[in-house]
């Protein structure tokens, strides 16, 4: 049986990374960028594989709607959410077209492109979608000191963190697995692009961010750290989550009463 997964922002990093893992595992690929040279190079330079390329901004409704509609025509079995933009930097500070882009590719895109691949693959029964955020969705508690201040970035990649963990749920039963990778710090070209210098930072290659991905389908989960060697952390953060969410009432909490 054939298979094709679409990926987004494929031109470099772990898109890339993807791309050139699943075109070597037998994938018939769709592969989207802003940078046709990059896709049809990609493309060319693989002459077994079916590669089609699919030139599209994902910081616009146009280039969102394009790459939908392909998710929703075709029969993708697996379905890479990768694109992003970094925009480190306070939310007082950030410029009000760069957290419209920020949002629109980190949120709105992978929310629309994964609502319209979805209900085919629930439909095949067969699946999987792979949504890639970071750690930094789990930041959010530090202190100033700790790192700097990015809100709207982490709060982008806690957005695909609890879509992805709902969405797992709301699929169990019907063959489609639902998986958010979480890497830290990946030695690509996302961060240079932001003006940042991180050569002196110890970092994870986007091959290793990958097969992590893959193998964490692999084992069901569907929140992947790579580089959390103790599992059970996360876990605990899971379940600590769902006992405060658990323990609410419609009673007012003590600590607010007046007196």
């Amino acid at each position: 049986m054939s298979k094709l997964a679409l990926v987004t922002g494929a031109t470099s990093g772990i898109g890339r990374a993807f791309a050139e893992r699943l075109a070597a595992d037998g994938y018939d690929l769709v592969i989207v960028g802003r940078r046709r040279e990059r896709l049809e190079e990609f493309a060319a330079a693989r002459p077994g594989t079916e590669v089609r390329p699919l030139v599209a901004d994902l910081s616009t409704d146009e280039g969102i709607d394009t790459v939908a509609q392909v998710c929703a025509t075709e029969p993708l079995t697996l379905l890479v959410n990768n694109a992003g933009v970094a925009h480190y930097m306070p939310l007082a500070d950030l410029p009000a077209d760069k957290a419209r882009e920020l949002v629109k590719v980190k949120v709105l895109a992978p929310t629309l492109i994964t609502r319209a691949a979805v209900a085919g693959m629930r439909d095949r029964g067969r699946g999987a979608i792979v949504n890639v955020a970071g750690m930094i969705a789990f930041s959010g508690p530090a202190p100033q000191s700790q790192l700097p201040r990015r809100a709207v970035y982490a709060g982008t990649l806690a957005h695909l963190v609890a879509m992805s963990q709902t969405l797992s749920a709301e699929l169990e039963g019907t063959g489609v697995q639902v998986e958010v990778v979480c890497p830290g710090v990946v030695a690509t070209e996302f961060h240079e692009r932001q003006g940042l210098d991180l050569s002196a930072v110890p970092r994870m290659s986007a091959d290793d961010v990958v097969t992590a991905a893959l193998r964490g389908l692999e084992l069901g989960e569907v929140v992947c750290a790579p580089g959390v060697e103790d599992a059970s952390l996360l876990d605990a953060v899971f379940h600590a989550d769902l006992a405060a969410f658990g323990a609410q009432s419609v009673d007012l909490a003590t600590r607010y009463r007046t007196g």
